[in-house]
């Protein structure tokens, strides 16, 4: 492995695989051209291995391609059908984002950018929704619908076509194909698949799969958000059709807890727990603020990277309006990946339209901001914290506060309860702090001198 672009790297070479973020003016691309060494993107090279394989389950969609992939992989292990897999993540299970296996299927997310997926041969399609995005190459949602039809047009008739029945973008990408369609829905029983008798413990789903009326399997899911049931549902859709037996979608899924960075649970710091996640487009950013806000933390905090100028510009009242979801965000500099700035536009003007939202444009701004809110605490005399495992009873008191904060009561007594002294005390200390805080619980801390005050945080 060569650090930095050289030609020099190219050395005797065969040939040369590049993704399609990487172009001709790259040192070793141009290297490559000048020397005459064929080059092909990667989604070419793919093309040619499926090609090798009984069943190329291809994953598509405008978002949850990672997570529906990372799940019939799971499944398809759980089947010990040993497949050979390739991610646009990491898996905890593989501890990459690939597999060699040596069953006879492969299966690949499959990315719209660039048409990247028409180079594939897929026997099995999935679509999970269709929507506008990579606008600085289609040049609307109709061509991205148009190239999503030309994907599921590669299928041969002994294969399938699977599609998201709850998805206008994803009905209207497979209208008109000669080619059969396998739908799946969240409720509606019309569709070959749905979901039966959904409960959420802990904002995981848990369901029945239901297809052509009958029971396939039972699942109980370890990640949270409504919008995981639908990826669950794709991913049984495709094991159904392929003959892997129900029971190895409940085992599959029983195990899967995430791919990286896909609402990924990273620990927790002074109290407050901390997720990292890829979505980097409104829609995902719905589905990962919606899902966060149901989990009964009492303050999300958001801090956001926008990627790739021409996306920010052309979804710039999407990002808005689906920012202003969390208590507070705080935006870096937009990322260019591929892009040079051309349009002239900054996640400072976001922030301008977003109430209370905080702008960094550099890291060093960003660790300051971090600082400044920690000290924001600080200033009032709030330590930050959770009640700790392994406190005694006799160590804490809880205060919850009502309404304008003006009154409260004391919700768990150590065995000393709280005086009515203690209550008013509380309620004349929390007035001091600033309304944005919407701190309505504090766990108060007997020592030698005073009741020390913490916020309570939901563990």
């Amino acid at each position: 492995v060569a650090i930095g672009h050289s030609a020099e790297n190219l050395k005797d070479c065969d040939l040369v695989i590049r993704t399609a973020a990487i172009h001709d003016e790259n040192p070793e691309i141009a290297g490559a051209i000048a020397r005459g060494i064929p080059v092909y993107e990667r989604a070419q090279a793919w093309g040619a291995i499926m090609q090798h394989y009984e069943n190329a389950l291809c994953i598509s969609g405008t978002h949850g391609k990672t997570t529906t992939t990372s799940m019939a992989t799971h499944i398809f292990m759980a089947a010990q059908a040993d497949p050979t897999v390739m991610i646009g993540g990491t898996l905890p299970m593989l501890h990459a984002g690939y597999r060699v296996g040596k069953g006879d299927t492969i299966i690949l997310e499959s990315c719209e950018y660039c048409n990247s997926f028409l180079n594939f041969f897929p026997t099995v399609a999935v679509i999970l929704n269709v929507g506008e995005d990579h606008l600085d190459f289609f040049k609307d949602l109709k061509d991205i619908e148009h190239s999503f039809h030309a994907f599921a047009d590669l299928v041969p008739q002994r294969g399938y076509v699977i599609s998201n029945a709850d998805d206008q973008g994803a009905r209207d990408a497979v209208a008109g194909l000669s080619h059969p369609v396998f739908t799946f829905s969240l409720a509606d029983r019309t569709a070959d698949c749905y979901a039966r008798d959904v409960a959420f413990f802990d904002g995981c789903a848990s369901f029945d799969v239901m297809i052509h009326g009958a029971l396939y399997a039972h699942v109980d899911l370890h990640i949270p958000g409504k919008h995981n049931i639908l990826n669950a549902l794709a991913a049984a859709s495709a094991a159904y059709v392929l003959g892997i037996p129900g029971q190895a979608v409940t085992r599959g899924l029983e195990d899967f807890h995430g791919a990286g960075r896909r609402f990924e649970h990273k620990g927790s710091y002074h109290g407050a727990a901390v997720y990292d996640d890829y979505a980097h487009h409104p829609a995902e950013l719905h589905a990962l603020l919606t899902t966060a806000r149901s989990m009964g933390y009492e303050r999300v905090i958001c801090a956001f990277q926008p990627h790739t100028y021409t996306r920010t510009k052309a979804l710039f009242d999407d990002f808005v309006r689906e920012l202003q979801l969390p208590d507070v965000t705080v935006l870096a500099e937009i990322y260019a990946a591929r892009e040079q700035n051309i349009l002239g536009i900054s996640s400072r003007d976001l922030a301008a339209r977003i109430p209370g939202a905080v702008y960094c444009a550099t890291k060093h701004a960003v660790h300051a901001i971090s600082q400044s809110m920690r000290a924001d605490l600080l200033s009032y005399g709030i330590k930050v914290s959770e009640v700790r495992p392994g406190m005694v009873e006799t160590e804490f008191s809880v205060v919850r506060f009502h309404g304008d904060r003006t009154a409260a009561d004391n919700v768990y007594r150590g065995v000393e309860p709280l005086t009515g002294d203690d209550i008013a005390e509380a309620i004349a200390w929390i007035a001091q702090l600033p309304a944005h805080m919407n701190v309505n619980e504090i766990v108060l801390m007997p020592s030698q001198q005073a009741c020390q005050y913490y916020v309570h945080r939901k563990s």
